[in-house]
């Protein structure tokens, strides 16, 4: 755990630094910003120097991957931030839901903008809005829906956006995409953590049946129920005395997962942990929780 832990609060990409120097300088280009977070790690998934950085511009935060998170998990952060006078709407951007408020939640938060330019004689002046995330949370494809076309460059990897482009929506709206955020370093080991079981840390510097274990723990606390049934280990009770390597190891043998020798084979198992989270087959799961909870 530690070396892995030392690798992903030190991760940190040459381009991540510049981003922060861009975002400041695009600033007087547009009127607001919008921040994509994975609905599975809102806290997490938030760039922790963003408010600052954006200082006093309107914002929307929307809540990606919705389908994959839990529903009342993600209701209550949309009305966390509600209480911080943000938008927040739950979305998918591969499929769209949720996107079609999105224009709305723009002409709302935006008001003053747009009196601002009628009462200058221009009414018809477009909404600039920057578009901000950290890798993995879905900028790209939030882009592409809005756009309707691929005009950004998507994979399931972290950081493949890399250039300031701009984009214009339909209804007076042109969204600026930036390349992804990451902060520094990690000072909080659980969001470093939770970046890793996600993707948002690019699983080849990291070991993945470790970051598997990390994961176990996690929905062990939180969701041990969709844990025992997607892997049929019996019931909660049956597995809280088990150390998580030992869990590793059972969900390993029960998918048969053995190489010679009888032992199993931990990068198939890992594998299979990780992916089956990522892409919601466990079940829907959120990792972060709000202050109300």
């Amino acid at each position: 755990m530690a070396d892995n832990q030392k690798q992903i609060v030190q991760w940190f990409p040459g381009h991540m630094a510049k981003t922060r120097r861009l975002i400041k300088e695009s600033l007087s280009l547009v009127d607001g910003v919008t921040e994509i977070i994975d609905a599975r790690i809102p806290y997490s998934s938030s760039n922790p120097e963003l408010e600052e950085l954006i200082n006093n511009k309107p914002r929307i935060v929307l809540l990606n991957k919705c389908d994959l998170a839990d529903k009342n998990t993600t209701n209550q952060w949309v009305d966390y931030y509600k209480k911080k006078g943000v938008c927040a709407i739950p979305v998918d951007c591969r499929t769209g839901k949720g996107l079609n408020n999105y224009i709305v939640a723009v002409k709302e938060v935006l008001k003053d903008v747009i009196k601002k330019n009628e009462d200058r004689g221009m009414p018809g002046k477009a909404l600039r809005i920057m578009v901000v995330g950290i890798p993995n949370t879905g900028k790209s494809s939030f882009i592409n829906r809005m756009a309707g076309a691929a005009k950004a460059k998507v994979a399931d990897k972290a950081g493949v956006t890399r250039h300031n482009q701009w984009f214009p929506i339909g209804n007076g709206i042109e969204l600026l995409d930036t390349p992804g955020v990451l902060w520094p370093k990690f000072d909080d080991v659980e969001v470093g953590e939770n970046l890793a079981v996600t993707g948002a840390i690019k699983d080849d510097i990291l070991d993945t049946a470790e970051i598997s274990i990390m994961l176990l723990r996690k929905l062990v606390r939180l969701y041990p129920d969709m844990l025992c049934t997607r892997y049929k280990l019996g019931t909660p009770e049956d597995i809280e005395d088990l150390q998580m390597f030992e869990l590793f190891e059972l969900i390993g043998r029960k998918r048969g997962f053995l190489v010679r020798g009888g032992e199993i084979d931990p990068d198939r198992t890992a594998s299979v942990i990780l992916d089956e989270f990522r892409e919601g087959i466990i079940g829907r799961i959120t990792l972060d929780r709000t202050e109300a909870e």
